[in-house]
């Protein structure tokens, strides 16, 4: 039986987050992933929202359809586009052309950018220091929230601005089974070949991931919250994320630095979820 909390979660709005996925030149490995989890997510539930990001719906294997499909029919969207991320200009524009709600942000590192900088956006602190970090939260809460009320006709409602007519989402269509699989198919195959280009590029992969699961070259499997140790027995971290795509997993060490591992990358070799 559901309990009232779960059941409460369920009903609450969607805010599907845009922003860099991958790691960026001249950022720490594993940046916007910190970004993510300590700035944008609570700041999101804060606002009443349940946060969710384009990697998470290819866990769920949403693909590429999927994440379209959440970036227009999410009832609220923060874009994040520091870095000036191409994919993240790209997805922004889909969802203003339906004339939905977006909160813009980016961090102070980022220049303005031309395309949209007569819109309202919230700048963020990117070293994440303890004592801004906070601040931020609000910010952004605040931000999503006016941005909600405003129903399509603030500041950042570029068809409002534009004098043009927005895109319309067609009746419902329901996704085959049959679409489905073939769906899969293409994301296990588009994962295999990304496989053999890294085969390619290195020596070996150390690794490989499917899912919510890594194998190590030992055959010692593990997900999610489990320990990972090198080839001297010694503990690495916390393995706290999987990203299959882009074959990469990342590990929190006793310091709480997240840090990722490639899989054809040599510093990942020898790692194992057995301490021997």
């Amino acid at each position: 039986m559901n309990s009232p909390e779960k059941a409460a979660e369920k009903e609450k709005p969607v805010c599907f987050v845009i922003m860099p996925i991958s790691d960026v030149h001249g950022y720490e490995p594993g940046h916007f992933g910190r970004v993510y989890e300590h700035i944008l997510k609570p700041a999101i539930v804060a606002a009443g929202y349940i946060p969710i990001r384009a990697d998470d719906t290819i866990k769920t294997d949403y693909i590429v359809v999927g994440i379209i499909q959440k970036i227009v029919e999410s009832e609220m969207v923060i874009c994040d586009f520091s870095a000036r991320n191409p994919n993240v200009m790209y997805e922004l524009g889909i969802r203003h052309a339906f004339n939905k709600p977006v909160a813009l942000i980016k961090d102070r590192r980022t220049d303005k950018v031309f395309d949209i900088q007569g819109l309202r956006y919230v700048e963020y602190d990117d070293t994440l220091r303890i004592d801004t970090v906070q601040k931020d939260i609000s910010k952004i809460s605040s931000a999503i929230q006016e941005t909600a009320s405003a129903n399509g006709k603030g500041v950042n409602s570029v068809v409002q601005l534009a004098g043009i007519t927005a895109a319309e989402i067609p009746a419902k269509q329901q996704v085959s089974g049959e679409t489905q699989l073939i769906l899969s198919a293409i994301g296990s195959l588009e994962r295999r070949v990304n496989g053999i280009e890294n085969k390619g590029k290195a020596n070996a992969r150390f690794f490989t991931t499917e899912d919510e699961m890594v194998t190590f070259q030992d055959n010692s499997t593990a997900e999610i919250n489990e320990e990972i140790f090198n080839h001297a027995a010694e503990l690495v971290g916390i393995l706290v994320d999987i990203h299959p795509v882009d074959e990469k997993i990342f590990i929190k060490q006793e310091d709480g630095k997240i840090i990722p591992y490639a899989a054809n990358s040599v510093r990942s070799k020898g790692l194992s979820s057995f301490p021997f």
